[in-house]
């Protein structure tokens, strides 16, 4: 069990991680966009494959899945929505946008993270050891959501104590998901965990067309569309190297 809190904590690390490269260093707003089409690349690759087909390859029905992605991304919306109202109920004039566009990927970060961790600490339930495809695309992932999520959040006033510790938070809360995962998910029914899948799924993808994918655009200009298929590519190269036996 504390073998999964670990390795949770260790896949959500590259959140902080990526925030705290964006606190001790200036990094150029076009990279920041190509940083982020690279890791929308990677978390669609994650959907496809990680989620959304592993679900349905289970012994269960498409309805859990099919709920799972409805409900994931009408959670995002909603949450995203309530986060808007309150940037202008609060008066944040010229840095909204950029408030509510990191806090949507702080949002994004954790109705994915959460669920993925439940996955990552369902993989070792089998007692093979740690989902190595499915760690390593969380943490490339993750890396780009806590660079543009910080470096959205710096311009918008927010202290680098401030930032540090709502990551912080994060990465626990994706730690003692994984652990949940193993603990208590270990032995739900295919459906739940399908559900859970698809929960995350929808949750990826209402980030990504809302937040992600048009600030990438913004920032990094048409070489993002290359940069995200070069991820999408990686990602699904892992995850060829776990279907293939012996692997």
């Amino acid at each position: 069990m504390i073998e999964a809190f670990l390795w949770g904590g260790i896949a959500a690390s590259s959140l902080l991680i990526g925030s705290l490269l964006a606190l001790r260093s200036t990094i150029p707003r076009r990279t920041v966009g190509l940083i982020m089409g690279f890791g929308a690349g990677v978390l669609l690759s994650a959907v496809a494959y990680d989620l959304v087909l592993d679900a349905t390859l289970t012994e269960t029905r498409s309805l859990a899945v099919f709920l799972g992605l409805l409900i994931g991304a009408c959670t995002f919306f909603l949450g995203n929505r309530y986060l808007d109202r309150q940037s202008t109920r609060n008066g944040e004039a010229d840095g909204q946008t950029k408030s509510a566009g990191g806090m949507a990927l702080i949002l994004g970060a954790v109705l994915d993270g959460i669920p993925e961790s439940i996955v990552l600490g369902l993989t070792l339930v089998s007692g093979e050891g740690i989902g190595i495809t499915v760690l390593i695309a969380i943490l490339l992932s993750n890396l780009p959501e806590g660079i543009a999520g910080t470096h959205d959040l710096i311009e918008t006033g927010w202290t680098d104590a401030r930032i540090t510790r709502t990551w912080t938070i994060v990465v626990v809360a994706c730690a003692f998901a994984s652990f949940a995962g193993y603990a208590v998910f270990g032995n739900a029914s295919p459906d739940t965990v399908a559900f859970v899948q698809g929960f995350a799924g929808g949750a990826i993808i209402a980030m990504l067309t809302d937040s992600m994918i048009p600030e990438a655009y913004e920032n990094g200009g048409n070489l993002v569309g290359l940069v995200t298929a070069v991820g999408f590519a990686m990602a699904f190269g892992l995850t060829l190297l776990e279907w293939i036996p012996g692997t």
